[in-house]
């Protein structure tokens, strides 16, 4: 009762805008996630490194002199570099996906730390004029309204570009290589280069999170994208629990898909903000992510399972 007492209202409504610019950023390497675990169904690590990398490859161009929305092209670039070193890893050595994510997110570590010549470096937004910080959220409402509008309209504009991708030839090639790999080979498609395309679209997704997430906080770390796996997935997840039914038989279903992933990356942070308002331990956060991640992943299976029992009753 005492904690619950001293709990602020105002205080978590003022946190709430921060949390959903967040949740808007991560949404971007949420998509890339969407597009490795849903439509090539392959359970890639590398998101953990290349996120980090694209944020110290946009922060160290920012700093020699770049303009930071250029910078974002060459986080996207180097992201896709790294999901090309897994794909090459998985499908011209053989190693199983999970071990080449694993060993290009190792790799990456240290590729990021000769990047930026230390474990950190910051970018001011006193210095340069950022494309997104969070200062802005704390200032004016008019640098609140900035953030915001920059990183819908960057959510929006991504979408509309993967829902056009995803539609030509090559972008069903991708998901026919993901839904059924025999079948795609036996249909002439080239799995092999799709898949190495497919990782590479994804991990530029998140080298570009990464570099938007980096202005965001002003700096880039090593360690940035530790756990980004999770917070991807979860993101995924949520989507597809709280908006699956609306995003089902419709015509743009597709983009409404992957508009539930960015809306469920939101969900996520806000439901974070409300675990450190309540006041429980910040250490045990990486706990709290992963019991919400196993919630929502068990939901639709209980869903299926009583809906069985009752359907046999």
């Amino acid at each position: 009762m005492t904690i619950l007492m001293s709990l602020d209202p105002a205080s978590l409504l003022r946190s709430m805008p921060g949390a959903c610019a967040q949740g808007l950023i991560w949404g971007l390497m949420a998509l890339g996630v969407y597009i490795t675990y849903r439509l090539l169904d392959f359970a890639d690590l590398t998101v953990d490194g290349s996120l980090a990398t694209g944020g110290a490859v946009a922060v160290m161009l920012i700093r020699g002199g770049m303009n930071p929305w250029l910078a974002l092209i060459f986080a996207f670039i180097a992201g896709m570099a790294a999901g090309l070193v897994t794909g090459l890893l998985h499908t011209a050595l053989g190693i199983p996906g999970i071990l080449a994510g694993i060993l290009t997110q190792i790799s990456l570590y240290s590729i990021n730390l000769n990047i930026m010549g230390c474990s950190n470096q910051a970018v001011s937004v006193d210095k340069y004029n950022l494309v997104v910080s969070l200062r802005y959220i704390s200032d004016s409402p008019i640098s609140k309204i900035r953030v915001f509008a920059t990183s819908i309209l960057f959510c929006l504009a991504v979408v509309m570009i993967l829902y056009w991708y995803f539609g030509t030839e090559q972008g069903h090639a991708i998901r026919a290589t993901g839904c059924n790999p025999q079948m795609a080979r036996a249909q002439g498609i080239n799995t092999d280069f799709h898949t190495v395309l497919a990782l590479m679209i994804s991990n530029g997704l998140v080298g570009l999170s990464g570099g938007l997430y980096a202005q965001y906080q002003g700096a880039a770390d090593v360690n940035m994208g530790r756990g980004a796996i999770v917070i991807g997935l979860a993101a995924v997840i949520i989507g597809e629990v709280v908006f699956g039914k609306l995003c089902a038989g419709k015509y743009f279903a597709f983009a409404y898909t992957m508009l539930s992933v960015i809306a469920g990356a939101i969900i996520y942070y806000i439901v974070m903000n409300l675990v450190l308002w309540l006041k429980l331990p910040s250490d045990d956060l990486k706990l709290f992510s992963a019991i919400v991640v196993a919630l929502f992943l068990a939901i639709p299976y209980l869903k299926a399972k009583y809906g069985r029992k009752e359907a046999r009753a």
